[in-house]
């Protein structure tokens, strides 16, 4: 255990293993609960967001625990992959869970209705990159490193700030007027941006940011700087990855939004209905175009005469 970082025998083994599970069941029990009660109601939750949610989880425990929740103590690389996985990975994927109708008891919380403003666009991107920023400060960094309460509370700060950015972005709450595929494309690259600029920091800074990992590092036989600079370029492949594949679906939606609003304009002017482009692009990017639909085909029923 020579060279190791005091931590390196204690992060895991202890109180952790017991608590780690039952946090994960705490998060995946209401929610199953909630899966089946929908699914009782003829409202069942898609299966691709119930893996989604419970991949989420998955992420997270594999983050904290061996190999990588061990060697995030020893060497800046593995911490950086820590935090992505439970800051950006495990975020997303247990946004990608979520439904309105699986969220609406809570939202009936007036006390949780009221953070509902987390996750509009303009509140998500600024609080997530400033919790960002000021968790990777030396000072309350290394802090975290040295108490069990501190890093616990800069993982849920992680992973909270991350889900409230991705909601922002894919969550099932509904979004600003303003917010078309066009602002949905200015905020996932100020998000991707805002990521990057901390990564090329980490990759070409030249100067050594946490001196906590000296000891791990020698006993690796890893430089600091080398050490720092892996952890900037995880970052910067983890944030490529994720950029590529957020302009995909963004692509994807785009194509989608315009086939079914002009689906809905042509079934309308078919039946003489009046349906505006305006309406009907408001109701497509809301996720409301079938719910047009059955108006708009019951409208048509209503005109057409009996008999």
């Amino acid at each position: 255990m020579s060279g190791m970082t005091p931590f390196a025998a204690t992060r895991w083994g202890g109180p952790e293993a017991i608590l780690l599970p039952l946090v994960l069941l705490a998060y995946w029990w209401p929610y199953a609960r909630r899966s089946r009660s929908l699914a009782a109601q003829g409202r069942p939750v898609p299966r691709w967001r119930r893996a989604c949610f419970a991949s989420g989880l998955v992420v997270i425990a594999i983050a904290l625990s061996p190999p990588i929740g061990y060697l995030s103590d020893q060497l800046l690389a593995f911490h950086m992959v820590e935090h992505l996985l439970i800051g950006d990975i495990g975020a997303l994927l247990l946004v990608l869970g979520l439904t309105g109708p699986l969220i609406a008891p809570l939202l009936r919380i007036r006390a949780v209705d009221r953070l509902r403003v987390l996750a509009h666009p303009l509140v998500a991107v600024p609080l997530w990159a400033a919790d960002l920023y000021l968790w990777h400060l030396r000072s309350a960094y290394q802090l975290a490193l040295r108490h069990d309460l501190v890093h616990a509370i800069e993982h849920a700060c992680f992973l909270g700030f991350g889900m409230a950015m991705w909601l922002a972005l894919l969550g099932p709450l509904p979004k600003p007027a303003w917010f078309n595929n066009f602002a949905r494309l200015s905020y996932i690259i100020a998000v991707r941006l805002i990521g990057t600029v901390l990564a090329n920091v980490f990759l070409w800074s030249g100067t050594v940011f946490y001196p906590y990992y000296a000891a791990g590092e020698r006993h690796f036989g890893v430089g600091a700087l080398a050490d720092q600079s892996t952890a900037g370029a995880v970052m910067m492949v983890e944030e490529s990855i994720l950029t590529l594949g957020l302009f995909c679906w963004l692509f994807l939606r785009a194509a989608r939004e315009s086939e079914e609003r002009q689906a809905l304009l042509d079934y309308s002017n078919a039946h003489r209905l009046g349906l505006s482009e305006e309406r009907a692009g408001r109701a497509v990017a809301a996720g409301q175009g079938e719910r047009l639909r059955r108006r708009l085909e019951e409208e048509a029923e209503r005109r057409t005469p009996a008999g």
